[in-house]
Order: C-alpha cells, then sequence, then structure tokens
C-alpha cells in the first residue's frame, strides 16, 4: 500500500492534546529569527497584509517567515487562517509552508486535518522532510495513540524514508509515557545498528522510565550497557539513576553516581542537590542533607520551596520540630515564600508532639498570608485536636473545612471515630459513619477497624462480629490488625477455642499472625488460668521466630 493511502487510512477523526513539536524548516537556509518589525501577533498579521497587496508578489519564503514567527509565538490558529488566506490569492504553497501548517494542526488537537495537508503535500510530489513526520509522531503519541504512531513509523520506513533520532527518541518517549517501558527498550534494540545510532535521550528517557516503575537495577544495567558503547551519560541520566536509587531508600548507591558525576565533570542542577536532600531527609539523615544543601549553595544554586521542604519534614520526623520552625522562618527570609505544604509539614510534626496550640498558631497565620490549608493540613489538625480531647474543637474545624471548599475526607472523619470510640461514644461512632456513607464517602479499612476495636472494649462483640462479616462480605483486604481486634474481643468474653479457629482461619486466609496476635492471645489465656494452652502458644511464638528464647 502506497504511503497517499496510508495517510488516508490514518486521517481517521481523533481528538489530540496539542503537540510540543516546534517547527523546523527544510532547509537551515529558511531558519530565521523574529524579524524586527514584529513584536507581536497584530504586527504579524499586519506584515503579512502587506506583502498579500504588495506587486509583485514577494517569495513565498518571506510568507513562511511571518508563519514561522507566529507558531514561535504560539498562534497556531491566527498561522492557519493566513495560510488559508495565502492559498486563497493563488501563492503557492512550499513544502516549508505546509510542513507549518502540518504542524499547527497538531498543536491545536486537529490530527486529521494535519494528516490531509501530508497527502496534499505528497499529491504535489513534495518529499516530506523528517521533522514533518516526527510531527505527526509526536502528535499521535500526545493523545495516547502509541500504536497508531508506531505503524505510521513502519509505513513510513517502507516507503524508503528516513527518520532520525528525534524521531525514534520520540516513539520511544511515547511509549514510556504510556507505561509501555519494556516496548520502549524492544524499540531502541530494533533500530540499533540498522536504522539509527541511540542517543543519550533515548537512554535517558527509558532509564527514567525504569526509575519510575522501581526497577532500578534495570535501569542501572542499561546506564552501564550505554557507557559501554560510548553514549556519554550527562546530568539528566545521573538524576534519573540517582531519584530511583533514593525512592528505593539506596542512599549509598545515589550518593556514590553524585560522586561519580563529580569526577566526570558533569556539573549537578538544583534537581540533583533537591533529590539528594529529599532522600536523606525521609531517612532521617537531615546532619547529612544541610551538608548536601550548603554544597548546592556553594555551587551558586538557590535552593527551591521543595528543598525547605524536604529539610523540614527531615526534622520532623526526628522530632525536631523547633529546628523546622527556624527553617521556615530562615528560608522566608533567604527569599523563598514557603507555601501550603510548607507550613503543613510543621503542623503535622507539631500535632504528633501533641502541640496542638502552637499548630493552631500557624494555621491563623497562614489565614494572614492569604495561605490556603488544604485538606491534608485540616485532617492532621483534626487528629492532633481528636487526640488531645478536644473534639469540639475538632468538629469546628470540620465545619471551616466546608466553608473553605475542602470537604472533609475518610481521613478526617476517622480521627473524628477513633476519638469517639476512645470517649465510650460508640453510637456516636455509629450514626457518624452513617453521615459519612450519606455524603458518599467511601468507607476504608481503617474506618472498620476503629469501629470493631470500639464495640470491642464496650463488651458489644455481637456488633464487631457484625462489622467484621461486612467487610468480608464487602471484599475489603482483612489486615492482621483486625483479625487481632476481633481475636481480642473472643478473648474478652472467654471464648478460646473461637478465637483460635479465627488465628488459623486468618493463616488460611494468607494472613500471617504477628507478635502482637500471640499476646493477645497468650495473656488472656493466662489471666484465666489457661496455663498449657498459653505455654502451647508461646513455643509457637518461638518456633515462628516472633519471641526471642
Amino acid at each position: 500500500m502506497s504511503l497517499k493511502k496510508q495517510v488516508v487510512l490514518l486521517s481517521k477523526p481523533c481528538f489530540l492534546l496539542p503537540s510540543t513539536s516546534c517547527y523546523h524548516s527544510h532547509s537551515h537556509s529558511h531558519s530565521h529569527s523574529l524579524p524586527p518589525s514584529i513584536h507581536n501577533v497584530d504586527d504579524a498579521v499586519s506584515l503579512f497584509n502587506r506583502l498579500l497587496q504588495t506587486s509583485p508578489t514577494p517569495s513565498i519564503i518571506e510568507f513562511g517567515k511571518i508563519l514561522t514567527t507566529l507558531v514561535k509565538m504560539k498562534h497556531y490558529p491566527t498561522a492557519i487562517s493566513l495560510s488559508h488566506q495565502m492559498e486563497s490569492k493563488g501563492i503557492i504553497s512550499n513544502i516549508v509552508t505546509m510542513s507549518i501548517l502540518i504542524n499547527c494542526y497538531c498543536h491545536i488537537g486537529q490530527i486529521p486535518f494535519a494528516f490531509s495537508v501530508l497527502a496534499k503535500l505528497l499529491k504535489k510530489g513534495y518529499q516530506p522532510n523528517t521533522v514533518t513526520f516526527t510531527t505527526l509522531i509526536k502528535g499521535l503519541c500526545l493523545n495516547g495513540h502509541v500504536q497508531r504512531a508506531l505503524q505510521f513509523h513502519d509505513h513510513v520506513v517502507a516507503q524508503g524514508f528516513h527518520l532520525d533520532q528525534v524521531s525514534y527518541g520520540t516513539l520511544i518517549n511515547g511509549l514510556c509515557k504510556m507505561g509501555k517501558t519494556r516496548a520502549s527498550l524492544q524499540l531502541l534494540r530494533n533500530i540499533e545498528g540498522k536504522l539509527v545510532k541511540p542517543n543519550v535521550v533515548m537512554y535517558n528517557t527509558i532509564i527514567d522510565s525504569l526509575c519510575k516503575d522501581k526497577l532500578v537495577s534495570d535501569a542501572f544495567n542499561l546506564y552501564s550497557e550505554m557507557v559501554a558503547k560510548r553514549v556519554l551519560p550527562d546530568v539528566f541520566t545521573y538524576n534519573a539513576l540517582i531519584y530511583g536509587f533514593s525512592i528505593e531508600g539506596q542512599l549509598k548507591e545515589a550518593i556514590d553516581l553524585f560522586a561519580e558525576m563529580v569526577i566526570k565533570n558533569i556539573d549537578p542542577d538544583a534537581y540533583t542537590f533537591n533529590i539528594l536532600v529529599d532522600g536523606l531527609c525521609k531517612e532521617g539523615k537531615v546532619k547529612e542533607a544541610k551538608t548536601v544543601l550548603a554544597l548546592m549553595m556553594k555551587q551558586g544554586l538557590k535552593p527551591y520551596v521543595v528543598t525547605y521542604n524536604s529539610l523540614m519534614y527531615g526534622y520532623c520526623l526526628v522530632s525536631e520540630v523547633n529546628k523546622a520552625k527556624y527553617m521556615l522562618n530562615f528560608m522566608a527570609q533567604r527569599g523563598v515564600t514557603p507555601n501550603v505544604q510548607s507550613y503543613s509539614i510543621i503542623i503535622n510534626g507539631l500535632c504528633k508532639i501533641r502541640k496542638v496550640d502552637e499548630a493552631l498558631n500557624l494555621l491563623a497565620e497562614m489565614d494572614l498570608k492569604n495561605i490556603i490549608p488544604d485538606t491534608v493540613m485540616y485532617s492532621s489538625l483534626i487528629d492532633g485536636l481528636c487526640k488531645s480531647g478536644r473534639i469540639s474543637h475538632a468538629w469546628k474545624l470540620v465545619d471551616e473545612m466546608h466553608v473553605k471548599g475542602q470537604p472533609a475526607n475518610i481521613i478526617t472523619y476517622n480521627s473524628l471515630l477513633d476519638a469517639l470510640c476512645k470517649s465510650h461514644h460508640v453510637d456516636k461512632a455509629i450514626a457518624l459513619i452513617q453521615k459519612i456513607k450519606d455524603q458518599g464517602i467511601q468507607l476504608d479499612v481503617r474506618t472498620y477497624s476503629i469501629l470493631m476495636d470500639g464495640l470491642c472494649k464496650e463488651g458489644r462483640l455481637k456488633n464487631a462480629q457484625d462489622v467484621f462479616q461486612d467487610l468480608l462480605t464487602k471484599g475489603y483486604h482483612v489486615t492482621v490488625p483486625i483479625y487481632t481486634i476481633m481475636i481480642n474481643g473472643l478473648c474478652k468474653e472467654g471464648l478460646f477455642d473461637e478465637a483460635l479457629a479465627l488465628l488459623s482461619k486468618m493463616e488460611d486466609n494468607g494472613c500471617m499472625p504477628n507478635a502482637i496476635t500471640f499476646e493477645t492471645i497468650i495473656r488472656a489465656l493466662f489471666e484465666k488460668g489457661e496455663n498449657y494452652m498459653a505455654e502451647k502458644l508461646l513455643r509457637e511464638m518461638m518456633a515462628r521466630g516472633l519471641l526471642e528464647k
């Protein structure tokens, strides 16, 4: 089948996101910077109209310059409109202006029109250039039609046209964006040594995708392969790998790569430093993170708000909330404006150490600065208030959340449910659950475990069993803590046979009991004088390695 026929088949209507392709001319002689007389879209249109009225009519190259300028200014519909005007005046388009038109249609999501221009271009006997094909491939990829892009590639190659590294880089990027990392790697293998030589951009795209899929060892192997093939890694290669190792908690490997960058004279950028700071802070290694920050600033790179947020998170993680608060003021002094996440980190940290009033003061400070709290922050505050026994204040914040367009979610409500159950208001908790359901909010496993625990502690075992059964019926994944709650409830009522039967059942369901589960039954058995059975379970705990001998 000829390429023209393939173009017709590929021109079926579909909706595309705007492409980010930039126009490149057919030859370098047609590449122009912004004409000095054009400062905005009105200047471009005026100049275009003057050219149309000039006699004799100027070269198509002059019109192409203006259309190119409009593309650079991202006024794609205007470029399309002027192109139609030009043709209506009998000015014949060349491959440059037609390629511009294809590019514009891709940008505004009109891929069928882009393909029809390609068909027209072929009909006129022009040879499309690589950039034209790449623009169409990128348009298809951005809309998620990667398979169609691959098919189009196959047709183009079958007709004897050649694509370049940018074209294949676009296809690889499209596959990775669709989560088809393995397919992108296969494409790399297919083109290697046959069509084009893979470059660092192609390798980087796949390495980054593998790291985001948490396949860091595979990513590192591909990195080693590219180095062996003398494709030199750049800062983006190292950033992808450092990020991959950091999120996997393999900080030694991340730091080793950072050192390798320095040895190879590849300058780390701000993103490199931010990855390391964040990774170290999440491991509680704030001192090391501060060393990295100092090095970053020595390199003349300004820390972002996310850099400071990572440090504040690290301080809160190691219960040094005062240092986190100092960092909040320090970043403002350095000209970096704290965002909602900055405050959220510290408020969460303060609530965890029961300094709820200080957290509320920060909330008031945010209000003065017109920083709108998000649901996560409100949930942290409500949880802190509930744990401090200030439920009425917590309810006021729930009302405030609704007023500010940040409605409470199941995490928020779970804190309230937990507080109600612990203060022996189980019936109020049941009523709240009904209210949550009425709002269309999905209950989670924690909701059920809170209610079951509350019911068991109130001696309402039958109700707890009904909730447990409801959990199983609805297909929730029943966790070890939930089984432990039910086993504890049965033991409190002296129903040891049922408790042991449930212990056996949880193992049958692939849910392995932990030390707390065993200790719950053993303690109850000893309290009831069932020493033989208690000692038998103790020996079983030892055999499983859940208790030191």
